[in-house]
């Protein structure tokens, strides 16, 4: 059997270290575990395994920071499996450093490699999928080959790459928003494709914002939620504080946006933080190439688009609506995180659910035996910056059905790829149809959580709700 997996990220690198152990053909479509958002991801992953924390626990935090909109079978289905998870990673050579504290956590389990964990695990991923015989092919899948509900593999350079089951791991979409330190590949042009190809996606309206992004003079970065979990404050300009600095990131962004609403400017005072360089080596180093000293000086930031919790709906085992496709990591979604991501849940997710594909699709036996080729459409990417900045000011931190349907309507108006456009669609449609603010969606006409919202988006073309 041959497996196509697209995106060489952790949760498509896991997927693909597992299927190969159990003998399938396994290729990795994309462009090097480097240009990933897994190898940018700073402070690690959470994990209720230690003495004092419970998987309980976790839940908890879990459940409360996605406001209950959390599928519980799903949190409880990915926190069990975290000590897998654990010796999967070190039995491959992964060794923490230590493990910290971060917003919304009850506990300090986010593991830790020198808070830039990404770069280290990716390696070890990376060289343990060429050691299991996992084929590499460098470039970007355009399209999914789907026919009659059924798929057959993806188009590379308009050529049919033919595959019995396809594995989308491309990441999430927050690269469709006009500011993020993500990957600009993440634009989730594969999440838009499988829409228009009859697989759903789920809760598009709940995308989240890092509170706390640097503009530096070689773009945007991410300085880590583990910095102010180790003391560093926020400010304004005159000096003083505003918020709890280990509040959810939802809290904390729109903290931070309304100051700057406000004129004022936001800054963060790592001033008191001992061995700066040490605990935070890549943050000091890009900071430093700013000409910003984060022992003496103020740090500006100003929130970004940081972690899109939509994307493809899948079951409790990967699978999407259509046959022989199925989707991990941040491309898919779940229910695990609710209305808003838990700090360092997302690395535990992408280890869990390629784990867990690879058990799916073992049972499955996909075959594909389509002999007749789909329809290959060579859509041209277009303006997609125009669609950054439509999202950007239109279903940015703070939203209204002003905005939202201004953005619908702008929308109409770009010329753009069909599939990125119906994304686009999804995440302004639910926002304006979810008439309430909860975790990571906030509407100020509407600022309060309302029990009839209670429930996942579904966008088909439609948000349904």
């Amino acid at each position: 059997m041959r497996i196509g997996i697209i995106g060489s990220g952790s949760a498509g690198l896991t997927a693909a270290i597992a299927l190969a152990r159990r003998g399938f053909d396994v290729t990795v479509i994309g462009n090097g575990f480097k240009n990933t958002n897994s190898y940018l991801a700073q402070a690690g992953i959470a994990l209720p395994i230690l003495e004092g924390d419970s998987i309980k626990a976790h839940f908890i935090d879990t459940v409360r920071a996605g406001k209950y909109l959390n599928d519980e079978e799903v949190v409880w289905n990915v926190l069990s499996k975290a000590v897998e998870a654990h010796d999967f990673l070190t039995s491959l050579g992964i060794e923490f450093e230590s493990n910290e504290t971060e917003g919304g956590h009850s506990f300090p389990r986010v593991f830790t490699i020198r808070n830039e964990t990404g770069k280290h695990l990716m390696k070890v991923l990376h060289m343990a999928a060429k050691e299991a015989g996992v084929h590499f092919v460098e470039g970007f899948a355009e399209e999914l080959a789907v026919k009659e509900g059924k798929t057959c593999g993806v188009f590379l350079k308009g050529e049919l790459m033919k595959f019995d089951a396809t594995v989308i791991a491309t990441g999430g979409f927050a690269g469709l928003f006009k500011y993020t330190a993500g990957s600009p590949l993440t634009t989730g042009l594969l999440i838009g494709d499988a829409v228009m190809k009859g697989a759903p996606a789920r809760d598009l309206e709940f995308v989240q914002f890092h509170p706390t992004g640097y503009m530096g003079k070689s773009g945007v970065k991410l300085i880590s939620e583990a910095v102010r979990g180790a003391g560093a404050k926020l400010v304004t300009d005159e000096g003083e504080r505003f918020v709890n600095e280990l509040s959810t990131r939802d809290i904390v962004a729109r903290a931070i946006y309304r100051q700057m609403k406000a004129g004022k400017r936001v800054f963060l005072d790592a001033t008191g933080i001992e061995d700066f360089k040490k605990r935070f080596p890549q943050i000091y180093a890009f900071l430093r190439k700013g000409g910003i000293d984060p022992t003496k000086d103020l740090i500006p930031v100003s929130p970004i688009a940081h972690y899109t919790i939509g994307g493809i709906a899948v079951d409790l085992w990967y699978r999407t609506a259509i046959k022989g496709l199925y989707a991990v990591g941040e491309a898919m979604s779940n229910g695990f995180h609710g209305a808003n991501r838990l700090a360092s849940n997302s690395l535990l997710e992408c280890i869990v659910s390629g784990l867990e594909v690879a058990r799916t699709i073992a049972r499955d036996k996909p075959r594909c035996r389509e002999v007749k080729e789909p329809a290959y459409h060579g859509y041209e990417l277009g303006d997609v910056e125009s669609l950054r900045e439509l999202l950007w000011r239109k279903a940015g931190i703070v939203r209204s059905a002003k905005t939202l349907k201004d953005g619908l309507r702008e929308l109409e108006g770009i010329e753009a790829d069909p599939r990125l456009k119906l994304l686009a669609r999804g995440v302004l449609g639910c926002a304006l149809t979810r008439g309430e603010s909860r975790g990571s969606h906030y509407r100020e006409d509407f600022p309060a959580m309302r029990k009839a919202f209670e429930r996942p988006s579904f966008f088909d073309g439609r948000c349904r709700l």
